[in-house]
């Protein structure tokens, strides 16, 4: 039997109301009568509100399957579906999930179309519905529908039929695909299937790179479960606002070796009530020492009160900003405390006798406030090609590798940085972007600038208008009575209420900053390291994230939690 077009539907991005938010998006479409042009990027009359995960050449037009509205009638008991229910652009009678390949094309009335890739997993087809965690059924049941591409742009009208002019290569229908990204067990041979097939789009073809790339990557050491005892051995001061503290495992015996450029977790018993937690950088590759500077609650209590032998509550080193191996040139640049993770990549440069070249560029106020400065000079001198320049930003001169002022582009491209470096960037966010751009512009490749922020990391929330930033609070309403929820990088401890659904709901009344897409446990875009304590889940995620990790998007605690959020 013939494919067909049911119903063309259409829509214009709008403002809607959701869990106290306004979402700028275009999934309410409605069915138009008469022909319509579909063009490269659209149907007449229809858009997009979030152009990073919907739309564009490669999602022009999205398809569902009137079988899949029946379907979805009897699971959900209801009776009120009309065309367009599901955000999609064409509905049609026939092309089922599990027999339309990517690559495939098909002509309809004057236009002919290339499937691309599954439809996004999104909160908003569940916030259309009315069904929350419909994004994540649409997964596990396999029945997520597709985006075509247009070739040949032409009218399309409800009734044409549908013609299939071209069998995709690989023979990868849209249901494998979408199960071979969202679900458990992610084979490689059809991983590498899946990279061979030209029409697939370039975002799914980025995950499934990854995915490829990861699965060779060698596992990374777990270090210890929640919090551990740990004695201060040591205490050195830096400068008047910065001391490093030596940490040793308080029964005595190793601690496993963090990778240069991790940071530990300290829950500090004294320093107020709940115990705060904060996170502080390594400043050593060969001993757990930590390097705090004077600016806060917590590091004025470490600086006043803390003394050697005191014991702290730590968490295992943890962290993606990490020195990589390689022999080619590398850059450490850093302002202030900033400094601390790439001391540790410098540390472990000299004990491997790196020959690699290597560019120590720092930022500071003054020689009095210029902490490690004796330090990294002496592992620079032990190293064959290193380069070591410093930017003052108030007095002391310059000449011999002493700068005045802050970096310009000028003067980073007079230090003769050479562009095939791997560059490595920590300081205030503002010197971060600042930098960044300067070494884009002396011809760094963008993938090749890592940065390590110290608190919370930019928000993603597709759709949701922008409003002031406001700081983490406790959330609004009579406080809950459950277990504490701790997040780490805000700053933030606050007690767990039934009235939230999940942690991301709870984060999200608090104005923590938060990752998310699909908010039902598909994508795992929110992913989280956990710190210490257990969670639930419901619904269940479709693939569970790695130890040491939680979805907050559909996790509900089962004790204390602290979070690195």
């Amino acid at each position: 039997m013939m494919a067909k077009l049911l119903s063309v539907n259409v829509g214009m991005p709008k403002d809607v109301s959701w869990q106290g938010r306004t979402v700028y998006t275009g999934v309410w479409k409605r069915a138009v009568t008469g022909p319509r042009m579909a063009r490269r990027l659209n149907i007449d009359g229809d858009g997009q509100g979030d152009l990073q995960g919907h739309g564009g050449e490669q999602r022009a037009v999205l398809v569902y399957q009137i079988q899949c509205y029946e379907y979805w009638q009897k699971y959900f008991g209801r009776a009120d579906f009309e065309y367009g229910q599901f955000g999609e652009n064409f509905t049609v009678d026939g092309l089922p999930d599990d027999e339309v390949c990517i690559g495939d094309r098909y002509r309809i009335g004057e236009a002919e179309f290339e499937v691309t890739q599954p439809r996004v997993t999104c909160y908003r087809v569940g916030l259309r519905l009315g069904e929350p965690e419909l994004p994540a059924l649409l997964v596990s049941h396999h029945r997520p529908g597709f985006y075509l591409r247009v070739l040949t742009e032409g009218r399309v009208e409800a009734g044409d039929d549908i013609i299939r002019t071209k069998i995709g290569p690989g023979a990868l229908t849209v249901a494998d695909i979408d199960a071979l990204l969202y679900l458990p067990g992610h084979d490689q041979d059809t991983l590498r299937r899946a990279l061979a097939i030209p029409a697939l789009s370039p975002g799914w073809r980025r995950s499934f790179e990854d995915m490829a790339a990861g699965g060779t990557a060698p596992p990374r050491s777990e270090g210890w479960t929640g919090f551990r005892p740990m004695r201060v051995s040591r205490i050195v001061r830096e400068t008047p606002s910065v001391l490093s503290l030596y940490l040793e495992a308080d029964s005595g015996g190793s601690l496993p070796v963090a990778e240069a450029g991790q940071y530990l977790t300290f829950r500090v018993a004294g320093a107020g009530e709940p115990a705060p937690v904060r996170s502080y950088s390594l400043s050593s590759a060969s001993a757990y020492r930590v390097s705090v500077k004077r600016e806060g609650r917590v590091s004025g209590y470490l600086h006043a009160s803390l003394q050697v032998g005191a014991v702290l509550e730590v968490a295992a080193p943890r962290g993606d900003f990490v020195l990589a191996p390689g022999t080619g040139p590398v850059l450490l640049i850093s302002a202030g405390i900033g400094a601390t993770p790439v001391m540790a990549m410098l540390h472990r440069l000299a004990e491997e006798h790196a020959e690699r070249p290597t560019w120590w560029i720092h930022t500071a106020r003054n020689r009095t406030e210029h902490a490690f400065a004796h330090e990294a000079h002496t592992l620079l001198a032990s190293l064959p090609d290193a380069h070591e320049h410093i930017f003052y930003t108030a007095g002391d001169g310059s000449g011999g590798g002493i700068h005045h002022g802050r970096p310009t582009l000028a003067s980073l491209a007079a230090l003769g940085v050479p562009a095939e470096a791997t560059a490595y960037l920590c300081g205030p966010p503002s010197f971060m972007s600042a930098v960044r751009d300067m070494l884009v512009a002396i011809g760094i490749a963008p993938g090749s600038i890592h940065t390590e922020l110290f608190g919370a990391l930019a928000p993603l929330t597709p759709g949701v208008a922008a409003r002031p930033a406001v700081p983490p609070h406790q959330p609004p309403g009579e406080p809950g009575d459950g277990p504490l929820i701790t997040f780490a990088r805000s700053g933030l401890s606050v007690r767990w209420s039934p009235r939230y659904r999940t942690v991301l709901d709870l984060a999200d009344a608090c104005d923590v900053p938060t990752r998310w897409s699909c908010r039902t446990g598909v994508c795992h875009t929110c992913v989280t390291p956990i710190l210490a304590g257990d969670v639930c889940y419901s619904p269940d995620p479709l693939e569970p994230p790695a130890a040491g990790e939680v979805l907050i998007c559909c996790a509900r605690p089962e004790d204390d939690l602290v979070l690195d959020l």
